[in-house]
Protein backbone atom coordinates (compact mmCIF):
# COMPACT_ATOMS: atom_id res chain seq x y z
CA UNK A 1 0.00 0.00 0.00
CA UNK A 2 1.42 3.54 -0.86
CA UNK A 3 0.35 6.62 0.95
CA UNK A 4 0.74 9.97 -1.00
CA UNK A 5 -0.37 13.27 1.22
CA UNK A 6 -2.81 15.43 -0.24
CA UNK A 7 -0.88 17.81 -2.62
CA UNK A 8 2.00 15.13 -3.46
CA UNK A 9 1.63 13.21 -6.95
CA UNK A 10 -1.66 12.68 -9.05
CA UNK A 11 -1.98 15.42 -11.80
CA UNK A 12 -0.17 18.67 -12.02
CA UNK A 13 -1.44 21.56 -13.54
CA UNK A 14 0.22 23.33 -16.41
CA UNK A 15 1.49 26.89 -15.75
CA UNK A 16 -1.13 28.09 -18.50
CA UNK A 17 -3.48 25.72 -16.65
CA UNK A 18 -2.31 27.72 -13.33
CA UNK A 19 -2.54 31.44 -14.93
CA UNK A 20 -6.18 31.07 -16.67
CA UNK A 21 -7.85 29.75 -13.58
CA UNK A 22 -6.04 32.77 -11.95
CA UNK A 23 -7.76 34.79 -14.21
CA UNK A 24 -11.12 33.34 -14.19
CA UNK A 25 -11.44 32.81 -10.72
CA UNK A 26 -9.41 35.81 -8.93
CA UNK A 27 -8.95 38.24 -11.31
CA UNK A 28 -5.53 37.90 -11.59
CA UNK A 29 -3.42 38.47 -14.54
CA UNK A 30 0.20 36.32 -14.74
CA UNK A 31 1.95 37.59 -18.33
CA UNK A 32 5.38 37.04 -19.35
CA UNK A 33 6.80 40.03 -20.81
CA UNK A 34 8.28 37.65 -23.96
CA UNK A 35 4.88 35.49 -24.64
CA UNK A 36 4.72 34.68 -28.43
CA UNK A 37 0.97 34.98 -28.55
CA UNK A 38 1.30 38.98 -28.06
CA UNK A 39 1.88 41.55 -30.60
CA UNK A 40 4.77 43.76 -29.97
CA UNK A 41 2.09 47.26 -28.54
CA UNK A 42 0.79 44.75 -26.11
CA UNK A 43 4.29 43.26 -24.65
CA UNK A 44 5.32 46.58 -24.33
CA UNK A 45 2.26 47.98 -22.44
CA UNK A 46 2.79 44.79 -20.40
CA UNK A 47 6.71 45.76 -19.54
CA UNK A 48 5.16 49.64 -19.04
CA UNK A 49 2.39 47.73 -16.58
CA UNK A 50 4.85 45.95 -14.89
CA UNK A 51 7.54 49.43 -14.14
CA UNK A 52 4.88 51.34 -12.90
CA UNK A 53 3.24 48.69 -10.21
CA UNK A 54 6.63 47.08 -9.19
CA UNK A 55 9.74 48.89 -10.86
CA UNK A 56 11.71 47.79 -13.71
CA UNK A 57 12.50 44.39 -14.11
CA UNK A 58 16.08 42.55 -13.29
CA UNK A 59 16.39 41.43 -16.69
CA UNK A 60 15.84 44.65 -18.48
CA UNK A 61 18.60 46.13 -16.08
CA UNK A 62 21.07 43.21 -16.93
CA UNK A 63 20.37 44.27 -20.90
CA UNK A 64 20.75 48.29 -20.27
CA UNK A 65 24.34 47.97 -18.04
Amino acid sequence: MRFVPKGYGGHRRSPDDVKRDGWQEQGLLAVAIDDHRLTWPERELVRQLGEKLYGQCSRDREVSQ
